[in-house]
């Protein structure tokens, strides 16, 4: 059993002790400290209520049915109902006090959600490369779900057991602190045994929630990739992968059980020694210890009493790990440092055409790999620029640091002369919009994805948006125009559509900068022929920068920028860059005569 916490993988391991863990939870969730103190209490008087059974029992035996004296039915049946009393007031608190700690939980847990989830989405995206989608939807769901079981359950039983048990300890005290030294000896094994299986529980537990967010990943890319799977017949080789992940996490979760099977059967194991060994110092010490048959009979009762909180403390011990692991993960999501800080008094952009400035400019992943090199370039308001290289050479980073999804790891990049980190963050989301190749939808209709553009902006607004790109008759042909339910992902749409409306989105935002990802390059013929006179319209007024992966928008372009291996390697107009006969010129060859083939 000492193997169980020593093969477990760096990563695996938890980082911080239980109590590190309960001290930085706690810190991070101030609402779960409001009413705490209350809360524990009501838990605290729940518990001693509890111990009115034992005292009851006593009291009608010595008292009121004492040998040799005449009984006092009238003394036991007050002793009755004062004790039933006590158990209705009892339930009555336990009541409230359970709907008062879900009620402080749900509202931790929706501020803890809020938190990660704001959190996550201020990352940059070099962050979002290393992590994988479902372990990050793992920490943000089934780990906050585990906190809420302990919290709601967990929380208040080791308030209510633990007083309990203390409460049961003092009683028996009361009753005969001989019988009470001989009951804490034969207990006494517990406490290490606990401590030893709890270290190795928590390391247990804490591979298990690394486990679930691997599978969590595996069922999203399964899922995501559905379509290319069933494609390309891959259903045996991600049956495989979820099989492999599923086992893996499985495997991780019996580890993790054979803890709990062990903390299970301690109350039991234990009580029996216990009662054991009352028996036998009752009849061996009646005479010197003046032992009373409700004596030994209440203190039978109490050490009954006593294996019930320690059966449930080992089970609520199994919770509380499996809630510390998850903490931890969660933790550690919102412990990964922010590394785009928004200024509180930023500059505002003026309206109209943007320029761009970079100087020395460099790019790199938090895995140390360089994207971009030493890029500078200046880009004039209101020009069309072209950006060109082959996959990989740096295009779409380049793209997404003029939108600030990631800041440079060195050099300067300018929004018309003012410096990126120094620009307000509404401003510059008015004025810099980029257009990803995916155009990505969200479940909902047509026009509610395009209003993500402008919120603000009216239906007359966005139909004017429509007619600036000539697609009032492509809206017409949708089955409920601009009503039409695109569904998740925008799957009910075909590429080029989804591509389409992320088109109107841009437009409706009007940006002084426009970023297209080769925006027209999964649009079918017909709507590119409409599509192509209304971004030329669209360049008009603004700076459009584009991602060229088919060099026919590099041809038409004022300014175009060759990327290679993460340098601008060239830039100039296509004629200039033609006649240097260097690596532009070798890619629009190459361009053409793959042209020629198709045709």
């Amino acid at each position: 059993m000492t193997s169980e916490a020593d093969d477990l993988s760096e990563r695996d391991r938890p980082s911080q002790s239980a109590f590190e863990i309960l001290r930085k939870g706690i810190s991070t969730t101030p609402k779960l400290k409001k009413g705490l103190a209350l809360t524990a209490l009501a838990a605290v008087l729940s518990a001693c209520g509890q111990l009115a059974i034992p005292i009851l029992i006593r009291v009608a035996i010595d008292r009121g049915l004492q040998p040799g004296q005449q009984p006092r039915p009238a003394f036991v049946a007050i002793s009755c109902l004062i004790t039933a009393c006590i158990i209705i007031l009892v339930f009555v608190l336990s009541r409230l006090t359970f709907l008062r700690l879900v009620e402080m939980t749900e509202g931790t847990l929706f501020d803890l959600r809020i938190k990660a989830f704001e959190h996550v989405h201020r990352l940059s995206i070099a962050e979002h490369n290393r992590s994988r989608l479902g372990t990050t939807v793992a920490r943000v769901t089934s780990d906050v779900e585990q906190l809420a079981k302990f919290f709601e359950w967990g929380g208040m039983s080791w308030i209510i057991n633990g007083t309990l048990l203390i409460g049961i300890v003092i009683v028996m005290a009361a009753v005969s602190w001989q019988l009470t030294i001989v009951t804490l000896l034969a207990f006494l094994p517990v406490l290490p045994l606990v401590k030893w299986i709890q270290k190795r529980q928590l390391a247990a537990y804490s591979m298990l929630r690394t486990r679930v967010g691997e599978t969590f990943g595996e069922f999203s890319e399964a899922i995501s990739g559905g379509q290319t799977i069933r494609l390309y017949g891959l259903q045996k080789n991600a049956k495989k992968k979820l099989f492999n992940a599923i086992e893996i996490q499985y495997k991780a979760r019996m580890k993790a059980v054979r803890f709990f099977a062990v903390l299970f059967t301690l109350g039991d194991v234990f009580g029996a020694v216990a009662l054991s060994s009352i028996a036998v110092a009752a009849v061996t010490q009646q005479q010197t210890w003046d032992l009373e048959l409700g004596q030994v009979l209440a203190f039978v009762f109490l050490v009954t009493l006593m294996t019930g909180p320690i059966g449930h403390l080992s089970e609520i011990l199994d919770q509380t790990q499996i809630a510390l692991a998850g903490w931890e993960k969660i933790l550690n999501l919102l412990e990964i440092p922010i590394e785009i800080f928004e200024p509180s008094n930023g500059t505002i952009l003026q309206a109209g055409p943007v320029s761009v400035q970079a100087t020395s400019l460099c790019f790199a992943y938090g895995n140390g790999d360089t994207v971009l090199k030493d890029i500078n370039v200046s880009i004039p308001a209101g020009i069309k620029v072209a950006v060109v290289g082959e996959t990989g050479s740096g295009k779409t980073t380049f793209a997404k640091l003029l939108v600030r999804l990631a800041d440079p790891s060195s050099g300067s990049l300018k929004l018309n002369n003012v410096e990126m980190q120094n620009v307000d963050a509404q401003s510059r989301r008015g004025a810099a919009r980029m257009v990803p190749q995916d155009g990505f939808l969200f479940n909902t209709d047509v026009q509610t994805n395009i209003l993500y553009g402008k919120p603000s902006a009216t239906e007359a607004e966005v139909i004017a948006s429509v007619r600036s790109l000539g697609l009032e008759e492509w809206v017409g042909l949708l089955p409920d125009g601009l009503k039409t339910q695109v569904g998740e992902r925008g799957e009910s749409l075909s590429v080029g559509e989804r591509q389409v409306v992320a088109l109107i989105r841009a437009q409706l935002a009007d940006p002084g900068l426009l970023i297209l990802d080769e925006a027209t390059s999964s649009v079918d013929p017909r709507t590119e022929k409409a599509l192509t006179g209304a971004l030329y319209r669209l360049a008009e007024g603004r700076t459009t920068i584009s991602i060229a992966h088919r060099l026919s928008t590099a041809e038409n372009a004022d300014l175009i920028l060759v990327f290679d291996g993460g340098k601008l390697v060239e830039q100039g107009s296509h004629t200039e860059l033609l006649g240097m006969k260097k690596k532009y010129a070798n890619l629009h060859a190459s361009w053409v005569g793959n042209t020629r083939l198709d045709r």
